[in-house]
């Protein structure tokens, strides 16, 4: 049964690049990169809620355009509220990140639509914050993560599917389990939001699924560990001028905890950016 819902997670095509940029959706991966030349600010929360406990973590992103299509980000995070939850992909947890997103395939169609694909690698480094839970007296090592999507944007709809892994090092027989990521994002920007307005808004419905391995201590995997889940929900993104602003939630489509962690009820988040082209760092490609 979990190998049926696994694929059916991977048709569906999650994340989010895991956190969330003022250029799409909250949750999802998406193809949008920062122009050359400009860089953007972001600041978020995103929380977990759970049967028992509740995670909860801020984080903050610095990103840069080198060319129209290749973007470096920083991420790093501060855990508010910590919680015995699994990996996700997602910006659910203590680890710092540095990431490289290249929009290798863009393809105008007409004024104002594009089709285009891009895909990403990162380096990810657990933090102090990270010894809780089921990592608790984990010994830490680094690991990669990357993923791809690919999709359509227009003036009033927007379509993107992508998917992901993430996976860490061995130390001394102590390993953080693989994270396999999908997601599937639908944006609709109606009509009356199509005029000149102060705020420009969209509407997106957000689809993830994942599916995290065992966890291995000591050389050996612990079995209950490798949930896998489907969750879906409304988000909203608003753009004025430099700024953006980003939110919703996501609720339990299915979910296959095993024995070791509690169910999660809800996942939320909100983001605040800020973006601006006045410094330029010069790459030659």
């Amino acid at each position: 049964m979990r190998t049926h819902v696994l694929l059916f997670a991977l048709l569906l095509g999650t994340g989010a690049e895991a956190f969330a940029s003022g250029h799409g959706p909250v949750f999802g991966f998406a193809t949008p990169v920062n122009s050359q030349g400009e860089w953007s600010f972001d600041a978020g929360m995103f929380g977990r809620n759970a049967t028992f406990g509740s995670q909860l973590t801020a984080r903050t992103m610095a990103s840069y355009g080198f060319t129209p299509h290749l973007q470096f980000s920083l991420i790093a995070p501060a855990l508010a509220q910590q919680g015995s939850l699994p990996m996700t992909m997602m910006s659910g947890g203590g680890e710092f990140q540095t990431n490289l997103a290249w929009r290798f395939h863009h393809q105008p169609n007409a004024i104002g639509s594009r089709f285009e694909s891009t895909a990403s690698v990162d380096l990810v480094v657990p933090g102090p914050q990270d010894n809780f839970g089921m990592f608790r007296g984990m010994r830490l090592a680094p690991g990669v993560s990357s993923w791809i999507a690919t999709g359509v944007a227009s003036r009033s709809h927007y379509l993107w599917i992508g998917g992901g892994l993430m996976r860490f090092a061995e130390s001394q027989g102590d390993r953080r389990p693989n994270v396999y990521s999908t997601s599937f994002v639908y944006g609709y920007r109606p009509h009356a939001w199509r005029n000149d307005r102060p705020w420009d808004w969209r509407l997106f419905a957000e689809f993830s699924g994942e599916y995290v391995g065992l966890t291995e201590r000591a050389g050996a995997l612990m079995p209950g560990s490798d949930p896998s889940q489907i969750f879906g929900g409304p988000t909203v993104l608003g753009i004025y001028k430099y700024f953006a602003i980003s939110g919703g939630a996501q609720f339990p489509i299915y979910r296959d905890m095993g024995r070791l962690y509690p169910r999660e009820r809800v996942r939320f988040a909100i983001n605040v950016s800020y973006s601006f082209s006045h410094i330029r760092i010069e790459v030659n490609l």
